[in-house]
């Protein structure tokens, strides 16, 4: 690791705190790996229903590979192969695909399926479910479609006092899996003022690695003049990203799909940048974001490790089965062209 020069008078110190973990989550790295695979075994071109993960470099280059992101159903061709991305479909998009004869690779994140799980059980048990999450995340929708006629969207605090439930003694909150760990715990807070009676979820709905690289960027924010978001403004835990540096002590707070998009004006007079990347960012996006800043005198890049993450999803059912009979590996690993989140040193 190259050292910082000697800064003049009056020049700050500079540095960069790298936040650990960053990046990759296991949902998003079995996603990608799931349309890799897929174009690799079947040929191009291979169906993605919406993004499949919210990260436009990582859209990019699986298109030049030869997937063809389409926003419904029908925009598939009959027979075709379709990818339905990480954050999930509700039921009615798996009849709308065996209606046109599609072969499908459910590529959801396990961690979203087991929110629709319990969905459904609460449903059957007739609760009303009040799930917490940003209206029109496709997650949101998703999970939605596993049951709406039970289903009440809160979106945020300020969303609480407009919740209307058949019975209060029935009542369990649920949650889009990437929201703010601190602005849900407040929902829910408030909530639970109006249902005292509301029921938890069997366990947290909000992903691991949500939490996680909030975490580090909590132990980070404080000491530093400005934190560097890598990520693309439809990713719901990348935006979080930014609000929770701001919220614990960051002057500033920028999001960035790439190291070109830095303003150099937000380097006046900073003395430590903090990075960190959601959980559809590929590593490679990072690295340019340590380039940029090492040319511009922040060398001494310094991780935080706020937890290790050692978590892997095995590839989708469908995709295994395929390339087992073809003789083809079912390991989750790369061809090359991303890199998965790991640390400099």
């Amino acid at each position: 690791m190259r050292s910082t020069p000697e800064p003049t008078e009056n020049e700050p110190v500079k540095r960069v705190l790298l936040a650990a973990p960053r990046g990759y989550c296991a949902g998003v790295d079995r996603a990608v790996v799931t349309v890799e695979k897929a174009l690799e075994l079947y040929g191009p071109p291979v169906y993605v229903r919406k993004q499949i993960v919210h990260n436009k470099h990582v859209v990019t280059t699986l298109e030049k590979r030869g997937a063809i992101f389409v926003d419904e159903t029908e925009q598939v061709p009959e027979g075709a192969t379709v990818v339905f991305s990480a954050h999930g479909v509700a039921p009615v998009v798996h009849e709308e695909a065996q209606a046109l004869s599609l072969k499908t690779i459910d590529a959801t994140c396990p961690l979203v399926t087991k929110v629709h799980r319990e969905a459904v059980r609460f449903a059957n048990e007739d609760y009303d479910i009040l799930l917490i999450g940003h209206e029109g995340h496709e997650e949101v929708i998703g999970t939605s479609g596993e049951a709406p006629e039970h289903i009440t969207l809160v979106d945020g605090p300020e969303d609480v006092a407009n919740v209307t439930v058949r019975d209060p003694e029935k009542v369990v909150w649920l949650s889009q899996t990437t929201l703010s760990v601190d602005e849900t715990l407040e929902t829910v807070r408030l909530l639970r003022e109006r249902f005292p009676a509301m029921q938890d979820p069997p366990s947290d709905d909000i992903c691991y690695a949500t939490q996680n690289r909030q975490l580090a960027v909590k132990q980070m924010a404080a000491d530093c003049d400005l934190m560097i978001v890598v990520g693309s403004r439809n990713s719901s835990n990348s935006v979080r990203l930014v609000e929770v540096a701001l919220e614990h002590g960051a002057r500033a707070g920028h999001l960035v799909d790439y190291a070109e998009e830095i303003d150099e004006s937000w380097l006046d007079g900073v003395a430590t940048v903090g990075v960190t990347s959601g959980a559809s960012v590929p590593e490679v996006l990072v690295r340019g974001v340590l380039d940029f800043l090492g040319e511009r005198g922040y060398a001494d890049v310094r991780p935080v490790v706020a937890a290790e993450e050692s978590l892997v999803f095995s590839l989708p059912n469908e995709i295994r089965r395929d390339l087992k009979a073809a003789g083809m590996s079912d390991k989750m690993t790369h061809d090359g062209s991303f890199v998965a989140s790991g640390s400099l040193h």
